[in-house]
């Protein structure tokens, strides 16, 4: 309840407690600039300490290696006692840059500016990461339905254009917000984030697509691919949610990992299950790409769309097929020389 004073007496009370609060605030608020100013200095040092080592240990690597090509055999335990501890660098350093101001990549300084996106404590960090899982599974879900009521509800190209509009605005999201946990410690890289930069352009052209007998053609067939790709991406996050509960118990794996639309190493149990689903979406996209391509056969055929979306699915589909054929050997192997050891 707030006070309420009766008296003259009372209100000038008041105000002296609120005169000392105040100057307790002001006390508070400039400690907290000392501290900042503090911590930015100390966050400068480490970044260029952390890069002085870079340089020195790259130039030490070469020096050993000279010296072991030419070093006697006493002194070769040593070298490799050396160049084992210097393998553990790049990784610590790694997770000390995770908890350090950098600077944006091209993508983020494009469409952000020159924001500092680094979360500085690991409270922040998870809560974000929590945060990113949970839209990506509202979206999912929510595209799911959408793409259902598309394709066997309503029939409207007002509607289809909203579809992929949402489509757009979501993966450019995406893009956005991995690209920021990628600044925090996030470890996923490569064709995982990529397709997402592939998906947004797939996701435009179907957008300005116009309305006509080749769109019509092809509508039905892009909306049971979207709601199967919805339905896959929505069963691969409650599966890779689990592994990844069970890998962080375990301590196998770090903290900032995330759920992808694509098979991880880390993946491995459970395989049966989800890779006959994640293929034949991979198909579906080169299913998508061939009809595209056939429909550039017929005399109807005048949109450029046409063209674009073919040779996107066909990106798409090269990109899952063979990224996943790769996780896939490279686990493969790695069990197989586990087995021999």
């Amino acid at each position: 309840m707030l006070f309420a004073p009766g008296s003259f007496m009372e209100c000038l009370q008041e105000w002296e407690d609120l005169e000392k609060d105040y100057q307790q605030i002001q006390e508070t608020h400039r400690l907290y600039k000392q501290k900042l100013e503090e911590v930015s200095k100390l966050q400068n040092s480490c970044s260029t300490s952390i890069s002085r080592q870079r340089k020195k240990l790259k130039e030490l690597s070469q020096s050993l290696q000279e010296c072991r090509q030419q070093g006697e055999s006493e002194t070769l335990a040593a070298i490799e006692g050396i160049q084992e501890s210097m393998k553990e660098r790049p990784e610590v350093f790694f997770e000390m840059e995770a908890f350090l101001p950098k600077k944006n990549g091209l993508y983020l300084n494009l469409v952000l500016g020159n924001v500092n996106v680094t979360l500085l404590n690991k409270q922040a960090k998870f809560a974000y990461k929590d945060e990113y899982e949970k839209f990506k599974l509202c979206l999912t879900v929510l595209l799911l339905i959408f793409s259902f009521t598309c394709r066997f509800v309503l029939s409207y190209r007002a509607v289809d254009a909203l579809f992929n509009f949402l489509l757009v605005w979501y993966y450019c999201t995406l893009t956005i917000r991995e690209s920021i946990l990628i600044s925090n410690g996030s470890k996923i890289k490569g064709w995982w984030v990529f397709q997402h930069y592939v998906s947004t352009f797939l996701s435009g052209v179907m957008l300005t697509w116009p309305e006509g007998e080749l769109y019509q053609m092809f509508r039905s067939q892009f909306l049971s691919y979207s709601l199967y790709i919805n339905f896959v991406q929505f069963l691969q996050y409650y599966y890779q949610s689990g592994c990844l509960y069970r890998l962080r118990a375990l301590g196998e794996r770090h903290t900032m990992d995330l759920t992808v639309e694509g098979f991880q190493s880390w993946m491995w149990r459970g395989l049966g299950f989800l890779l006959p689903f994640l293929f034949l979406g991979h198909f579906f996209q080169l299913y998508n790409a061939v009809t595209l391509f056939n429909m550039m056969q017929l005399p109807e055929w005048k949109e450029w769309q046409v063209l674009m979306c073919s040779a996107t699915f066909l990106v798409l589909f090269m990109g899952n097929f063979f990224t996943t054929l790769g996780v896939v050997y490279q686990k493969y192997m790695h069990q197989d020389k586990a087995k021999d050891v």
